[in-house]
């Protein structure tokens, strides 16, 4: 199996405190995150990181400068103790075809919502992507995300650690998997209790996060 899933758009790596993961981050790896942008009304902002080509890590976590939301924050970073790699994105070629697809084969991936946020130069980034309350609950299952004709977040000179891998662990990974094959992507399964981890590339030798 490959060790990069097929259309792998970005992992998301929610943290309690933004500020201190972005931190140790940058401590592990040598490479310090760039500022991508605030969710406005999510009560939320992130950090990214170019995992090579297409794709990239996101590092989200709640914006102190924001009042808090009234609804949960963003991939339950709310209810996080610590940094953990809570899902991932694909960016399939065409996103409601694959919405399409997947539900003719038995999973509902939930709606295309769209999205916006503006980048640090103020430029603004739209894009649809499918309705988290429908996802499947372990996190490992990604979403689906279109970003239309916004520019690519990796388009914009991002800090480089290239992905070496990404695998995950579930009680019961043959649930899983034919929900990844309905999604025309793949994941290294094992058993064990639901996570996710990731390994890549930087300056100071292989890191792996979780």
């Amino acid at each position: 199996m490959n060790a990069i899933p097929p259309l792998l758009d970005h992992l998301v790596l929610a943290a309690p405190d933004l500020t201190a993961t972005v931190a140790d981050f940058a401590r592990r790896t040598g490479v310090t995150p760039a500022p991508g942008g605030v969710h406005v009304g999510l009560g939320t902002r992130n950090y990214l990181v170019s995992l090579g080509g297409t794709s990239y890590l996101e590092i989200i976590g709640p914006d102190p400068e924001q009042t808090a939301p009234g609804q949960p924050r963003p991939f339950d970073v709310d209810g996080l103790t610590s940094p953990r790699t809570v899902t991932w994105a694909i960016s399939p070629p065409d996103l409601d075809a694959a919405i399409a697809a997947a539900r003719a084969q038995g999973y509902d991936p939930g709606p295309a919502q769209a999205m916006s946020r503006r980048r640090p130069d103020g430029t603004l980034l739209q894009w649809r992507l499918t309705d988290g309350d429908d996802a499947h609950p372990s996190g490992l299952v990604p979403f689906l995300i279109d970003w239309g004709t916004s520019v690519h977040p990796t388009a914009s000179g991002l800090p480089t650690t290239p992905l070496l891998s990404l695998s995950a662990t579930a009680p019961e990974p043959e649930e899983i998997r034919p929900l990844l094959s309905a999604l025309g992507t793949d994941l290294a399964l094992t058993t064990g209790p639901v996570g996710m981890s990731f390994t890549v590339d930087t300056p100071r030798g292989p890191v792996t996060f979780r």
